[in-house]
C-alpha cells in the first residue's frame, strides 16, 4: 500500500520502519527532518512537507498530543486539505475523544475517511512489530487498514464504526496502567522500609498473582529505578491523565483514581522529573515516606 506516516518519535519511527519491512510504499514526514534519515536509509521516501505525505490511499499519524495532530491536520497544507478523495487517515495517537469526532466530521465533510487505530506497547513492542491495535472506524476504512495493522502489531481489537470509541478505550487502558504503576510505587516502599529487598519482592508479585505484563515491565522497572531515558515520558502521563478525566466530566463518570494520579503526575513535574519515564511516579511514595 502506498502510505504516509507522520511523527517519527521512538513509537512513530519504529511503526514506520516495520511497515517499510512488510513492503509497503512508505512516505515519512517529521518536523525535524533529521529523524527521518535512518528509515530513509532502509528503503522510506522523504516529505519535505507534511502534504507530500498525503499522496497516497492512506496516511498514519502518531504524535504527542492533540496539538500537535491539530496543526497536522487542520493547518496550511495539512491533512485534510492535502489528502486525496476517499483517502484514509489513520489516527494512532493517544488524544481525546473530543479531537476524535472533529477530525471524524472534517474528513467526512472533505470526501476523506477516519479511523482511530491508537497502540499500547511501549517502544520494544513497536520495535518487534508487537503492538496491540485498538481501532474504530468504519467497516470498510478497517479492512483496507488491516495490512498496515498486522504490519505493526500483534493483535487487532476493533471497536465499532465511531473512531472516537477507539480513543476512549486507550485513555482507560492508560489510565490503568497508571493506577498500578501507583499502587506498584506504594506496595514497594512499604516493604522496602520495613527490609525487604524490593527485587525479591517484585520476583514474587509478577512469578505468581500478579504476573500480567503491565506488573512486569513496571515492577522491573521501579524496583531497578530504570526511569531514564523514558519509553513513555511523564508529562504524556499527565496528559493522558487529563483526558481520562475530561471523557469522564464528559460521560459523567467521576474517577477519583484519576484525580489523585494527575496530582501525583504534578508533583513529580514539580521536582523536575519532566525528562523521566511516567512510571517514576513510583518513587514519590518512597519520598514521602522519607526514604529518598
Amino acid at each position: 500500500m502506498k502510505v504516509g506516516f507522520v511523527g517519527l518519535g521512538q513509537m512513530g519511527a519504529a511503526m514506520a520502519a516495520n511497515l517499510v519491512k512488510a513492503g509497503h510504499d512508505v512516505t515519512v514526514y517529521n518536523r525535524t527532518a533529521s529523524k527521518a534519515e535512518s528509515l530513509v536509509a532502509h528503503g522510506a521516501k522523504r516529505a519535505a512537507r507534511l502534504s507530500e505525505a498525503c499522496k497516497g490511499e492512506a496516511v498514519v499519524t502518531m504524535l504527542a498530543d492533540d496539538h500537535a495532530l491539530e496543526e497536522a491536520a487542520f493547518g496550511d497544507g495539512g491533512i485534510v486539505r492535502s489528502l486525496g478523495n476517499g483517502a484514509l487517515h489513520i489516527s494512532a495517537s493517544t488524544i481525546s475523544v473530543g479531537l476524535a469526532e472533529r477530525l471524524s466530521a472534517a474528513h467526512e465533510s472533505a470526501g476523506q475517511r477516519f479511523a482511530s487505530a491508537p497502540v499500547f506497547g511501549r517502544p520494544d513492542a513497536a520495535a518487534a512489530a508487537r503492538l496491540f491495535v485498538v481501532a474504530a472506524g468504519p467497516a470498510a476504512a478497517l479492512a483496507h487498514a488491516q495490512p498496515l495493522f498486522d504490519a505493526i502489531g500483534q493483535r487487532t481489537f476493533t471497536f465499532g464504526e465511531k473512531p472516537s470509541t477507539a480513543n476512549l478505550v486507550k485513555l482507560s487502558g492508560n489510565f490503568l496502567i497508571a493506577t498500578v504503576i501507583e499502587a506498584l510505587g506504594e506496595a514497594v516502599a512499604l516493604v522496602t522500609k520495613g527490609g525487604v529487598d524490593r527485587h525479591a519482592y517484585v520476583d514474587l508479585l509478577t512469578s505468581t498473582l500478579f504476573s500480567a505484563p503491565v506488573y512486569k515491565t513496571y515492577g522491573g522497572l521501579i524496583a531497578g529505578e530504570k526511569f531514564s531515558p523514558a519509553g513513555f515520558a511523564a508529562p504524556l502521563g499527565l496528559k493522558d491523565v487529563r483526558l481520562a478525566l475530561d471523557a469522564g466530566e464528559g460521560l459523567q463518570v467521576p474517577l477519583p483514581m484519576a484525580s489523585l494520579l494527575r496530582d501525583r503526575f504534578l508533583a513529580l513535574l514539580a521536582q523536575g522529573g519532566d525528562a523521566l519515564d511516567w512510571s517514576a511516579i513510583a518513587t514519590l511514595a518512597a519520598r514521602d515516606s522519607g526514604q529518598i
